[in-house]
């Protein structure tokens, strides 16, 4: 749980370890975004290589800003009815800046950066479901828009617990007692569900369907879902809040899930097509990830290995949906985040066990489970799909009505990177050197200076 600013506790000594663990972890999570924006980048085509990149950067400048002006405070302000927490509590970090403002041994500034890299992220992975087609400009304002309205109050649902009654925190994590230790609703089916919404709003890439679409950098790929999943260690081990035994147990839990989601990610693979690729070995880390993040302080290393190949095998299946389903999620956001996070939040259910450092609860497969638990792991991850579809479905229309979201039939034909950003990602001496310059000299009445440099 969050710390909960009671001014009137007694344990306001600086746990230094505890401290020096949580410091690190939000730098591996930070690290995440940069990871994010190669996993993508890589899985895109040429011409979108810097605006896929450039999406989750804005998104780490923009919702860092916003997140200490008043982002901290609606997601772990005091709660209003469990919905949203008060704005003006900490408004620009006020009362949190203090020597003594320490909750449990943790400093509460420490816990703003820690949970900043969270939102950072959450927003930046939304990008990958309109790649190539969506205005830079119209993505930070949705940015903002969506994170304000949207990651703000559903952080605060799921992880704002204030002080020892928990009827005083968020309605999913403390009220209703969900488990999700390190936030399978709140980022990844939150993220997952608003990609599906503007992915419906863009509508689809010119050619989706007919022509192929391949990565443009297998390596950058690799090196982009290592990076997560090196990350991903500060992201579930952390949320402990401590540097101890638990954090250990949830570290092995997601190191163990993420080995056999992308096991049987591969097998899929081969099963079905025949190979197993470094793409699909890439994307099987990612939805391991993501299915163990709710459940890695819940279920033992069984359960985790469990979890792991079955949300590896079904997303691997799921992201073959958009072909048949006919919506353009370039880069399997919906496949993967939103399947994985729904997959690992409900298979707590069947998993779950009081062995588990964490909570202490009994699955249907270790002799538990029942209604009530159903219904704790499953309305609650409804609710934040819907909640943020509807978000996203009406911000993106918004935006596309009145500034306009997709880029033109030209300059997506032309490449992105060159219409929005005046960049190359790659610049080629020679034949085709001019499809990778940013503007042709009957757009600007001289020579670009990728065709210069050409």
């Amino acid at each position: 749980p969050a710390p909960s600013h009671d001014p009137e506790g007694d344990n306001h000594m600086v746990d230094t370890g505890t401290t020096a663990w949580i410091l690190t972890s939000a730098s591996l999570v930070l690290l995440m975004t940069p990871g994010l924006a190669m996993f993508y980048g890589g899985m895109n085509r040429h011409r979108g290589v810097l605006n896929m990149m450039m999406m989750s950067f804005g998104a780490l400048a923009l919702v860092s800003v916003l997140w200490v002006l008043y982002g901290y405070s609606v997601a772990f302000g005091p709660s209003i009815g469990g919905l949203v927490g008060d704005p003006l509590a900490f408004l620009g970090l006020k009362g949190l800046l203090a020597e003594d403002a320490v909750t449990n041994g943790l400093p509460d500034i420490v816990f703003v950066g820690y949970q900043a890299a969270f939102a950072i992220i959450t927003v930046a992975l939304i990008s990958g479901a309109v790649a190539d087609r969506a205005k830079f400009s119209a993505w930070m304002v949705f940015a903002g828009a969506w994170a304000t309205i949207a990651y703000f109050p559903v952080a605060h649902w799921v992880f704002a617990f204030q002080g020892e009654d928990l009827d005083e925190g968020g309605w999913i994590g403390s009220r209703l007692g969900t488990i999700d230790l390190a936030g399978g609703t709140a980022v990844h089916v939150n993220a997952g569900a608003a990609a599906l919404a503007l992915a419906l709003v863009l509508g689809r890439r010119k050619g989706f369907g007919k022509e192929p679409m391949r990565p443009n950098n297998l390596p950058l790929v690799m090196l982009g879902a290592g990076l997560l999943w090196f990350g991903w260690f500060g992201f579930n081990a952390a949320s402990t809040l401590a540097a101890n035994g638990a954090s250990g147990y949830v570290w092995v839990n997601t190191l163990v899930a993420t080995g056999a989601a992308c096991l049987a990610w591969l097998l899929v693979e081969r099963l079905r097509d025949g190979a197993s690729t470094s793409l699909g070995a890439a994307s099987g880390v990612v939805a391991g990830l993501v299915a163990i993040t709710p459940a890695c302080g819940a279920v033992t290393p069984v359960g985790a290995i469990c979890i792991g190949l079955i949300a590896g095998a079904l997303c691997a299946f799921a992201v073959g949906l958009k072909y048949k389903l006919g919506y353009d999620d370039s880069l399997d956001v919906v496949g993967v985040h939103l399947v994985g996070g729904l997959a690992g939040t409900m298979l707590i259910y069947f998993f779950a066990s009081d062995d588990a450092f964490y909570y202490g609860q009994n699955g249907l497969l270790y002799g538990g489970g029942g209604t009530e638990l159903l219904f704790k792991q499953t309305v609650p991850a409804l609710a934040v799909l819907a909640y943020s579809f509807v978000v996203a479905f009406v911000l993106g229309t918004i935006i596309d009505k009145t500034m306009g979201f997709r880029i033109s039939a030209e300059a997506e034909a032309e490449g992105i990177d060159g219409a929005e950003h005046a960049e190359a990602a790659y610049e080629f001496s020679g034949i085709g050197a001019r499809a990778f310059s940013p503007r042709t000299s009957s757009e600007t009445g001289s020579q670009s200076k990728s065709e210069v440099s050409a």
